[in-house]
């Protein structure tokens, strides 16, 4: 039976542990019941918020208004294999680095270069969760969800999850309450081939070499804590929403635009990153266009900074407020538009607040 509480303070179920009050609190840990939690908030016409790890949250200091429905639902399925690839339904409360794990120690590739990554199983659709050269559209074959509209249980397809750039149809939306996700992973020792230049570095292999999958996943995890990515209380760098900003993604005009801002500013013999994208764009780095505008790992604004290890992190090390975050944020995107032209776009999900 579902848990309800009233005036539950968001803080402590948030990475960054910043956030006010919710007022009314239920911890679902049944699929009928997430369903239920959802279905009878909208029908009372209160606000719900859907909660999992909130490692990719920032909640307003006031709280939020309604209910918010925790999702503590817990199973994984093995649905089929053949073909040398077996088909996981996971249930959207799990865990996900747990999950990861389980699939290198069984030999199942796809996401072993997604380890270290907090929050939970049903967030991964929502922005298409990524890193190191990999993301979970290149495995994902169905989404379960509550369709909020039609109030009904909804099976959605890699197709029609319109996966892009840590973004879905999901995102942006409280349409779908995600319930299970299903992955087709390869029965194989080896992970799938290195396609990110640092962690091909960091295992000694060239580009597109395949490495044992439990090599590949313990260097993600090196390579994520030496970044403050890996949730330890020791740590306050971890103390985050992970990366603050996603990587902008130019058209051509926008991308001469910026060569030339960082030729003025920086030199002609300097060029920003550049990493094409199959549509013609290009991508580039945040984090080094963050660091070239002048704010260096650690530049702090009251009690909160950018991580002392990776400049894309903001970090609420010494008991901040989600209004003192914000004003970090502002200024950082308001820096990099002002130095170079280039618009950061925040990565967590806002609640009650905007940049």
């Amino acid at each position: 039976m579902a848990v309800f509480a009233e005036e539950v303070n968001l803080a402590g179920y948030t990475t960054l542990r910043l956030g006010g009050p919710a007022r009314r609190f239920v911890e679902a840990t049944t699929e009928a019941e997430l369903v239920a939690a959802v279905r009878a908030a909208d029908e009372a016409g209160e606000p719900a918020l859907v909660l999992g790890g909130g490692s990719n949250l920032v909640v307003s200091d006031d709280g939020f208004p309604g209910t918010v429905v925790h999702v503590g639902t817990r199973g994984t399925e093995r649905l089929s294999g053949e073909g040398g690839h077996v088909t996981v339904r996971v249930q959207a409360g799990e865990e996900w680095d747990p999950f990861v794990a389980r699939c290198v120690e069984e030999g199942l590739a796809g996401v072993e270069c997604l380890a270290g990554i907090p929050g939970r199983v049903g967030a991964t659709p929502i922005q298409n969760v990524g890193a190191y050269g990999q993301d979970v559209s290149e495995t994902i074959v169905e989404v379960r969800a509550y369709d909020r509209r039609t109030r009904k249980v909804v099976s959605l397809d890699r197709e029609a999850c319109r996966f892009t750039y840590r973004h879905s149809v999901f995102k942006g939306s409280d349409r779908y309450v995600v319930l299970d996700v299903t992955y087709t992973l390869r029965e194989t020792e080896e992970s799938r081939p290195v396609a990110y230049a640092e962690l091909a570095r960091t295992l000694g292999v060239e580009t597109g070499a395949r490495v044992p999958l439990k090599e590949a996943r313990e260097a993600v995890l090196e390579l994520r804590r030496g970044k403050g990515m890996v949730l330890d209380p020791a740590d306050p760098d971890t103390r985050s929403a992970g990366s603050f900003f996603t990587n902008p993604i130019l058209e051509p005009d926008q991308l001469a635009a910026l060569e030339r801002r960082v030729a003025e500013r920086l030199g002609p013999d300097t060029a920003p990153p550049r990493y094409p994208e199959p549509d013609g764009r290009t991508k580039t780095s945040a984090a080094w266009l963050i660091d070239r505008a002048g704010f260096a790992k650690g530049h702090a604004r009251g009690p909160v900074r950018i991580s002392t290890k990776h400049t894309l992190a903001l970090t609420n090390p010494h008991a901040g407020t989600t209004a003192d975050l914000l004003a970090l944020a502002r200024e950082v995107r308001d820096g990099v538009r002002g130095a170079f032209g280039v618009e950061l776009v925040n990565e967590p999900v806002l609640v009650g607040v905007s940049l």
